[in-house]
């Protein structure tokens, strides 16, 4: 009910401003691209004759982007209640930033085998340490192992194996992680070695490419789709893909870290402890406008607490079973007067099912919604604290102000945690992310906008605001205000 409640107080005023920017702007083109032809570096040696951009063997993309963020002082009742060592956000001002860049590079082996490698480094400085936020974290490129000083991984290492099953003859477009090549239109793809799950599940055209869009995390995919993944976001294992004309089914099975939130992969039980999802694809057209429809499930397996078992051990022995008493991984709680999930690890599951929708409403504004359920009974093991989420919005392009290659967004997301959940942390327990010693609930909410601006070619300045209703689910803290800057470059 707190999340039909929120959509519907939410849901007007963002129709309603999606209606006045459609109606007294007049924009036109919607669709955001990961490249715009004709002004990469691949494209510029397809123009030379240098290179066959629709039948590649190789090709070669970077990005680079910088995103530095303020957020005021905003009023809370308290901090890391009984608790100087819990997660509350910081409610004195504070500034964050982070800094990637990336190389993409591809390669063909023989008809239908392909390689991915993509090296990249980071370097950031997170609000409160990353801490405080459950859905609703203001950066989407921020690591939990993240540090200022700048960071060198391969983030991927993949192969991909195509065969054709006939249909039509299918272009597919030069990318990044994506050769140049024309298909069968019903075909199957498999891919093994080290990716993000979101490279291949959950795609949405207007809420998704975040460094070209909006800055919330809870943009990037389901706030609440805890999948499988090391603290950077990344994992290995496979995924398998049947593509048939306008539908496609894919599933994948995928590695979880060894500890929860933490950066070693759990490589020596593979099939004890994994990831799985599912997702149905159809893509389709109203009135000659296009549009997609996904369903997503996952079903983890991983050695993770239940809150209610937490609770109950605590409750049974609290000399015992408190979060100063630990012996194994936990997030160094020094309230002896709370619960822990390191009491309760064992084999758990965790399951969620979610709704993905976007659909081009005119030649230049495009809507999205995102809505999952999961289980909730559990501690997060990799992504937000977050249980249930929904996040809708739009985006604009700027050609009919004669900024053709500008957009503005505005994006509503939340966030919601179930009752045990609730409970755990309304007792000084800590998860993940989130622990403010104690807590008055509420979904956690953001409200976020943004303007990206093309500078020239393929550099993008945008400016972002957040408003962030109820940090870490509790209405004794907060609202908060985040303003931020983005400089995103690729070639």
């Amino acid at each position: 009910m707190n999340m039909l409640r929120a959509l519907k107080k939410c849901l007007p005023v963002l129709l309603l401003s999606l209606q006045i920017w459609s109606g007294c702007i007049h924009a036109k083109s919607a669709e955001p691209s990961p490249r715009e032809e004709g002004r990469d570096l691949m494209q510029w040696l397809a123009d030379e004759d240098l290179h066959d951009i629709d039948d590649e063997n190789w090709n070669l993309y970077g990005q680079m982007t910088f995103i530095n963020a303020w957020k005021p002082s905003f009023p809370a009742s308290y901090t890391n209640f009984d608790n100087p060592s819990g997660n509350s956000l910081y409610p004195s001002q504070e500034r964050s930033f982070t800094g990637t860049a990336t190389l993409f590079l591809a390669g063909r082996a023989w008809k239908g085998g392909e390689f991915y490698f993509v090296p990249e480094a980071i370097s950031e400085r997170a609000l409160s340490s990353l801490k405080g936020l459950g859905s609703a974290i203001q950066n989407f490129e921020l690591q939990k192992s993240g540090l200022q000083e700048p960071t060198y991984y391969i983030s991927r290492g993949f192969y991909k194996q195509t065969w054709g099953f006939g249909g039509d003859r299918q272009v597919v477009t030069s990318d990044p992680m994506q050769l140049g090549v024309t298909e069968d239109s019903r075909r199957f793809v498999f891919r093994f070695g080290a990716f993000s799950i979101l490279d291949f599940f959950d795609k949405n055209s207007y809420s998704g490419d975040l460094r070209k869009q909006f800055d919330n995390m809870a943009f990037l995919t389901y706030a609440a789709y805890d999948f499988a993944a090391d603290a950077r976001g990344y994992t290995w294992g496979a995924v398998a893909e049947f593509i048939y004309d306008d539908w496609a089914v894919r599933f994948g099975h995928i590695l979880p870290p060894r500890n929860p939130n933490q950066l070693a992969l759990n490589t020596e039980a593979a099939f004890r402890y994994f990831g799985q999802q599912i997702e149905l694809e159809h893509h389709h057209e109203i009135r000659g406008q296009p549009g997609a429809v996904r369903l997503l499930a996952y079903r983890n397996v991983e050695n993770m607490a239940k809150f209610s078992d937490s609770i109950a051990m605590f409750n049974a022995d609290p000399a015992r079973y408190n979060a100063t008493t630990c012996v194994n991984f936990n997030y160094g709680s020094s309230d002896p007067n709370a619960p822990d999930s390191c009491w309760a690890r064992k084999p758990n599951i965790k399951s969620g099912i979610g709704l993905n929708l976007e659909q081009q409403a005119w030649d230049d504004l495009g809507l999205f919604f995102r809505g999952m359920y999961s289980d909730g009974q559990t501690e997060v093991y990799s992504y937000t604290s977050t249980d249930r989420s929904i996040s809708l919005g739009g985006i604009l392009k700027g050609r009919r102000w004669g900024r053709k290659d500008d957009s503005i967004g505005l994006g509503y997301a939340a966030g919601f945690l179930s009752a045990s959940h609730v409970q755990y942390l309304a007792m000084g327990g800590i998860d993940g992310f989130i622990g403010d010693g104690k807590i008055h609930y509420a979904p956690e909410q953001v409200l976020d906008t943004f303007y990206s601006y093309n500078v020239w070619n393929e550099i993008w300045l945008t400016g972002d605001y957040q408003f962030i209703a109820n940090p870490a689910y509790n209405t004794d803290r907060g609202p908060v205000n985040i303003f931020s800057a983005r400089i995103h470059v690729e070639f």
